[in-house]
């Protein structure tokens, strides 16, 4: 059995007076990508915040191999490892791409200069806007900024929200192609509404409803299961 990196256990968040997490529970294997799916407003982004930190946990655990995190700080929760782009990807647009990177960097040494070799070997548009400001980029280009910095470090975990919001179709499949690069090197956790990147990356699932899992599974299962999609994602078939 794959070990497990990361276990949520009956974890409630709340922002402001508003009870968003209900006792989610969800764990990550080594050797998978771990999806959170569900409609908008069903707390996937919320879950991940809390992973991080940036949300505090009300109740419950949060496990991260082998160690409880749900009371650090974000930056120590990034120190032990886990990498983190939010939604709106967070670069800084009046930087330029190697000052973003160099921020994001814990150290600059042999270690984090292979991996920044990697990178742009991945994401050949960063090599060559290198010296440009961030705000002058594509959407996509920007993206794979957001992604870069977050692996620039020695990232066990890695979590990902909505990774293809607003990308064109040529663009999704980019950073489809770089998360299945990237899951050789870290596990990886994405939220991600976008059916086609959830099922073309992930492993395991788990649906978010309200606040709660109300299922999970093999992707390949649920690719398979068109009433479950329809009831929780939205999804329904074409008829020819």
């Amino acid at each position: 059995m794959s070990k497990t990196i990361l276990e949520v256990r009956e974890v409630h968040t709340f922002i402001e007076q508003h009870h968003i997490l209900q006792g989610v529970n969800f764990t990550s294997r080594a050797d998978a990508v771990t999806v959170l799916i569900g409609r908008n407003g069903a707390g996937k982004s919320t879950t991940l915040k809390t992973v991080m930190g940036l949300l505090p946990a009300a109740k419950g655990k949060i496990i991260y191999q082998g160690k409880e995190i749900q009371r650090n700080k974000p930056y120590e929760i990034a120190r032990m490892g886990i990498g983190f782009v939010p939604e709106h990807m967070g670069i800084f647009s009046d930087l330029t791409v190697e000052e973003n990177m160099r921020v994001a960097m814990l150290a600059e040494d042999d270690a984090t200069s292979a991996r920044l070799d990697r990178i742009l070997g991945m994401f050949e548009a960063l090599r060559k806007f290198w010296k440009s400001k961030a705000g002058t980029l594509s959407g996509g280009q920007k993206q794979m900024l957001a992604i870069a910095r977050a692996i620039v470090n020695d990232t066990s975990l890695l979590l990902i929200d909505e990774p293809s919001k607003g990308l064109a179709p040529i663009i999704v499949d980019v950073v489809i192609d770089s998360i299945n690069q990237i899951k050789e090197h870290s596990v990886v956790v994405l939220v991600e509404q976008n059916f086609y990147m959830a099922s073309s990356v992930g492993d395991d699932f788990f649906i978010l409803d309200d606040g709660r899992v109300v299922h999970s599974g093999r992707v390949e299962d649920l690719i398979q299961n068109e009433e479950l999609q329809s009831r929780y994602l939205g999804i329904s078939k074409v008829e020819d």
